[in-house]
């Protein structure tokens, strides 16, 4: 019986292991892009409706 509950505590711990690295890589990588991504720029003029005038 100790040895069939060991096997799990391994099996279980790797997988934890596993899925840890996983989202790890996955959290350091969305940090990097979004690092990587330019900055958004705002226009610095505003544009103003024109209306026609007819004579």
């Amino acid at each position: 019986m100790t040895n069939w509950l060991d096997l799990l505590m391994l099996v279980l711990a790797s997988l934890g292991a596993l899925a840890f690295g996983i989202l790890a890589a996955y959290a350091i990588l969305r940090a990097g892009f979004a690092l990587m991504r330019a900055p958004q720029r705002r226009p610095l003029v505003k544009t103003q409706p024109q209306v026609a005038r007819i004579s």
